[in-house]
């Protein structure tokens, strides 16, 4: 089988709302297909209702696998490929003055693996997180503290509907922050602007347009 270098777009990944073959796509218990920008054999990439900084999104397998240790192999492979590629659609975006690869900026890759690691959502994800200087502030760690607290908490406002858990792991300071949730006009746009960047880097590879995968609807 021919090799694919794992910074290649190629056709593996859809650029969308959802995959032709997924009608609908699930975060755990949640329905996200609309927050989807991305979807691979065995992944998808969704932006983040509650980002700790701009460009925070989230890589999920597409099933539910609720631990890191439940992947295949093949399903890891994809999961960490396509984290990879979340990491040059993002550089394009957020530094783009210095370059606008992966390596002309910095990146938090985290998996809370387990409630007691933070995780509020039953569904293993892949936090892909840009930085850059002073972004939290003079301590840089700052974003490890916030990931165990309420502004971590992924699946808060999601539970909110019903008794949401607490993140393990936390640090009291910060557990109990009100954040805002973002409107679904502010995600959607944000989406957009990836699946641009998608559609941009895929042309630039193979000299063509991605093949349509459907009508985008009206979000």
């Amino acid at each position: 089988m021919e090799s694919r270098p794992a910074s290649s777009v190629g056709t593996r990944a859809n650029i969308m709302t959802s995959a032709p073959d997924v009608k609908e796509v699930k975060f755990g218990p949640f329905e996200v297909t609309k927050q989807v920008f991305c979807v691979t054999p065995r992944s998808f990439a969704l932006v983040n209702l509650k980002p700790i900084v701009p460009g925070h999104v989230l890589v999920c397998p597409l099933t539910p696998h609720q631990r890191l240790t439940d992947l295949s192999p093949a399903e890891t492979a994809d999961l960490f490929t396509t984290v990879q590629l979340m990491q040059r659609v993002l550089a394009r975006t957020y530094f783009k003055d210095q370059g606008g690869v992966p390596s002309s900026g910095s990146f938090t890759v985290a998996v809370q693996d387990g409630p007691d690691s933070g995780q509020t959502v039953p569904h293993l994800h892949v936090h892909v997180i840009p930085r850059t200087k002073g972004d939290l502030g003079d301590a840089m760690d700052e974003i490890y503290v916030k990931m165990a607290g309420e502004e971590g908490n992924v699946g808060g406002a999601l539970w909110d509907v019903a008794k949401r858990p607490v993140p393990g792991g936390g640090m009291p300071r910060i557990e109990d922050v009100n954040r805002n949730v973002r409107t679904p006009e502010q995600m959607h746009e944000e989406a957009d602007r990836y699946r641009a960047t998608l559609q941009e880097m895929y042309e630039e590879e193979r000299g063509t347009k991605p093949p349509v995968s459907g009508e985008r609807s009206e979000l």
